[in-house]
């Protein structure tokens, strides 16, 4: 598979990043400007030379860190300006979110926002102080320029260096001070809690377009997600509704690619019309959670064809050989964002009939000016980006067609733009392999391998686990970042450890086997040993044997996917349940109160923490089924219980072939589990409180729908 870079060219030579295996790092390998990677290289040249350190965080599907490449790190005027004066680090942030997140809360208390690309000038020893997002190569717009900012540093650097000294001690004791929670009180998170934030989801609900808030609109999977677990809990249809409107929004708007699925990052308008054309890996996995669970919701259809759809356009575009999930695909390509997606009509024409075009032209909403606005300018730009203002239904409905005939003229004349697509330059693809993006997709994948009957989905899911605990661990088994190009690097961070077990125990359930939950133990233990804080409770971002920085980060805001201290809550209360060792719950209770304070304030900014205590209130199932995995009753039995939207549960396997199930070790309460009059027996408890047995796949249901 080829990964296109992005550079100036090979003509100049090399820096030091020509070494790193980061796509993003790759990319600047060819700057003029002499870019260090991080570490103590770098750092001892700018302590030898006496320069400070100009830091640029970014990642490889960023647009403006394109545009500040492609202004400024590929000009060799400012690139000789840059190595005059400082010592040049790139780092990728995604290789490196400890060094992100602390350098972004730099950002954040310096300069009052933050975003990438990021900048931050620092010491030689590490000590920032000046950061900046994108920073424009000369004087524009009431904002400094690189050259001039450059020589400013430099000047200050020289004569009035104790200024800036004493100014980068002041924001690392800032940082300090926001980092130590351990005098705040803690706050009772409770139902009440889920109510306040549903109440202002609802304030912020965007009737008419889905989502919430206005531009730029983000998908946040998550929300959803808790907004789904709110109305299991209350009946409040509202909730549903919410869910259902942002989801079919998002998959008729332009945010959904309409000819090779995925979506993109997020949309730029508030009808999710424009996007930025990037594609995550976490936003395919979490859409692909979300999709599923309004399906089991609902049981409708569209729901299910979003998330199977998605899930083809990653086994198809985003999975290595050997198993693994890449990471992004760009939004740019020959320097022009979004260039790869769009269409002008006479494009269109010449790869359709004439009725093919015009059918199009009425579902997609082409334009003969183009419907596609530019951001910078507000004016179109002759480019379509297609996207649907009604279902498939209704748009069926006004051309008198029934909806299947209108799918297969439109299916077919869909791959036909495809594969005319398929000739463009692609935008290049992040092919590195990381730990707890891949966490989610395998959670995603064993979720929907249950919802939707479909034992495949499971299989790839399988495989990728097998990918990261054969090839992402160290000598001492320890969860290992990043993989590329078979070099295994950089410790495992907490969100590794945390997403890899939801992953797990989502594969446990898929097929039960139990090897799965073994490997999820071992993670929560080490998971324990090396993140948790064991004075003031929660996760630590990294862990006690990793690189400290200024700062020693703990998480719990839901940013474009979920904290690490969330998910780590919900597989903690999970891991209880299925072992019966209430030390995990009680660890999982600890991150509530950690956290509680900032929690209270905005609890609607922490859904998926609120998904934990959904579940951590109550009722909540046990359910383990006996029986033989090969006869058809069994079958039955997982069909009923894993077609239904039932999210405060967690389920057992013990096979009734066996003498001794492996299953029986860990969860000793199963030991003693038998079949009922030789038939598939579910047992059910809720509540802490222990059903009678039942045969009937019906009767489980009830009693798992009873209150």
């Amino acid at each position: 598979m080829k990964v296109l870079m992005m550079h100036s060219g090979k003509n100049q030579k090399p820096n030091k990043l020509i070494s790193e295996k980061s796509p993003y790092l790759q990319q600047h390998a060819y700057n003029p400007v002499d870019w260090h990677p991080w570490g103590t290289e770098a750092f001892k040249k700018a302590q030898a030379e006496d320069k400070p350190v100009f830091l640029s965080i970014g990642y490889s599907t960023c647009h403006w860190c394109h545009v500040m490449e492609k202004e400024s790190f590929e000009d060799p005027e400012v690139a000789k300006i840059l190595n005059d004066a400082f010592v040049c680090i790139k780092v990728d942030r995604e290789e490196r979110p400890d060094l992100d997140a602390t350098f972004m809360k730099v950002c954040q208390t310096i300069a009052g926002t933050g975003g990438w690309p990021l900048h931050v000038i620092m010491t030689p020893d590490k000590k920032p102080f000046f950061a900046a997002t994108y920073i424009p190569k000369e004087n524009r717009f009431g904002k400094t320029g690189l050259k001039q900012l450059t020589q400013q540093i430099k000047q200050l650097w020289t004569t009035r260096r104790n200024e800036l000294v004493e100014s980068a001690q002041k924001i690392i004791t800032l940082l300090k001070e926001e980092e130590s929670i351990e005098a705040r009180p803690f706050e009772t998170l409770a139902e009440s809690t889920l109510d306040e934030a549903y109440l202002k989801l609802e304030e912020t609900f965007d009737e008419n377009n889905g989502g919430f808030g206005y531009a730029p609109k983000f998908p946040t999977p998550h929300v959803l997600s808790f907004l789904l677990r709110y109305w299991k809990r209350t009946q409040n249809n509202k909730a549903l509704q919410m869910v259902e409107k942002t989801l079919t929004a998002m998959r008729l708007g332009g945010i959904y690619d309409h000819l090779a699925s995925g979506f993109h990052r997020y949309s730029t308008d508030s009808n999710w019309r424009v996007p930025h054309f990037e594609k995550m890996l976490y936003d395919q996995a979490m859409l692909i959670i979300a999709y599923t669970e309004a399906y089991q919701a609902t049981r409708k259809d569209e729901y299910k064809q979003a998330a199977q759809q998605t899930i083809n356009y990653v086994l198809r575009d985003m999975t290595d050989a050997n198993g693994g999930f890449y990471s992004a695909e760009d939004a740019d390509s020959e320097g022009e964002e979004g260039k790869f997606y769009l269409w002008t009509e006479q494009e269109i024409r010449q790869v359709l009939s004439k009725e093919e075009a015009e059918l199009l032209k009425k579902v997609f909403n082409t334009e003969e000016q183009g419907n596609f606005i530019e951001a910078s300018t507000g004016e179109k730009t002759g480019k379509n980006i297609l996207h649907m203002k009604k279902p498939l239904t209704e748009i069926a409905e006004n051309l008198c067609l029934k909806p299947t005939e209108l799918q297969k003229l439109i299916d077919e004349a869909c791959q036909k733009l495809l594969a005319a697509r398929q000739k463009r330059i692609h935008p290049s693809k992040d092919d590195k392999i990381l730990t707890d993006w891949n966490g989610l997709m395998i959670a995603a994948l064993a979720m929907v391998s249950q919802a939707f009957d479909e034992p495949e989905l499971a299989t790839a899911a399988a495989k990728a686990s097998e990918f990261i605990m054969e090839r992402l661990r160290d000598s001492e088994g320890n969860l290992l970042h990043r993989y590329r190009q078979g070099e295994k690097a950089i410790t495992g961070f907490l969100d590794d450890h945390a997403f890899l077990i939801f992953g797990l125990l989502e594969l446990y359930e898929a097929g039960f086997d139990v090897k799965h939950l073994r490997h999820a133990l071992d993670l929560a233990e080490r998971m324990l040993t090396h993140f948790w804080d064991k004075t003031h409770g929660g996760f630590f971002q990294t862990a006690d044997h990793s690189e400290t920085t200024l700062t020693r980060n703990k998480e719990i805001h839901d940013g474009a996917y979920p904290s690490g201290n969330s998910i780590a809550a919900m597989s903690l209360i999970r891991l209880a349940r299925i072992t019966g060792e209430t030390r995990f719950e009680e660890k999982a209770d600890q991150i509530m109160n950690t956290f509680s304070l900032e929690v209270s304030k905005n609890p609607h900014s922490y859904a998926q923490l609120l998904s934990a205590l959904d579940f951590m209130l109550g009722p909540s199932s046990e359910i383990v089924i006996v029986g033989n995995p090969q006869k058809q009753d069994t079958t039955k039995m997982l069909q009923t219980l894993r077609s239904k939207f039932i999210p405060r549960k967690i389920v057992l396997f013990r096979s009734s072939a066996e003498e001794t199930p492996e299953i029986t070790h860990i969860a000793r309460f199963t030991k003693d589990l038998k079949e009922k009059e030789g038939k598939a027996t579910a047992f059910v408890c809720k509540g802490y409180v222990c059903k009678t047995p039942t045969t009937d796949a019906s009767e489980m249901l009830e009693l798992l729908e009873r209150q």
